[in-house]
């Protein structure tokens, strides 16, 4: 069964690219443990999207899921305004194609917008995030997935194809 964080520790060996990484060293990044970091890529190979051994991630298996799959499996509504980090068409690069009313953020002190409350797929996304712009866009992609409109959502897979396939 795939847990949320399955997706953030897949799309975090997505933006690494072909750089070497060890187990440790997604568990600094992304502020997981280590123990858990283990266990998302054992459940991520069960389900087709990783191959431990290779330590390679099925990309058009993920893309896959992401595109037809991830809304159902790991729904969200917007919640209660929060300040935090903007999410989905509230992300930095987003907010120059759409114009909206309300904002989307994920809970942060840190954060510097308020809108909207996104549960994240993990609650250290906002931390992870700030450590890695490719995963944060990665990230709020998925968000726009989630919440978005289909115009909007078109424009977030068209972004999620160009870096995962």
């Amino acid at each position: 069964m795939m847990r949320p964080q399955d997706m953030v520790i897949l799309l975090k060996l997505v933006s690494l690219k072909d750089k070497s990484w060890q187990y440790r060293d997604l568990s600094a990044d992304l502020f997981i443990p280590l123990s858990e970091i283990s266990a998302s890529l054992k459940r991520s190979e069960k389900a087709g999207l990783y191959h431990v051994e290779l330590r390679n991630v099925h990309r058009l298996a993920l893309m896959e899921f992401i595109q037809y799959g991830l809304k159902y499996v790991f729904p969200t509504s917007p919640g209660a305004m929060v300040t935090g980090l903007g999410t989905a068409h509230s992300h930095p690069y987003y907010k120059k194609y759409f114009q909206v009313e309300m904002q989307y953020a994920w809970p942060d002190e840190e954060g510097n917008i308020r809108g909207l409350i996104i549960e994240p797929l993990h609650p250290n996304v906002p931390k992870a995030a700030r450590k890695d712009e490719l995963l944060y866009k990665l990230l709020a992609s998925i968000d726009i997935l989630r919440v978005g409109k289909v115009r909007e959502q078109k424009k977030a897979l068209d972004e999620l194809k160009k870096t995962i396939l």
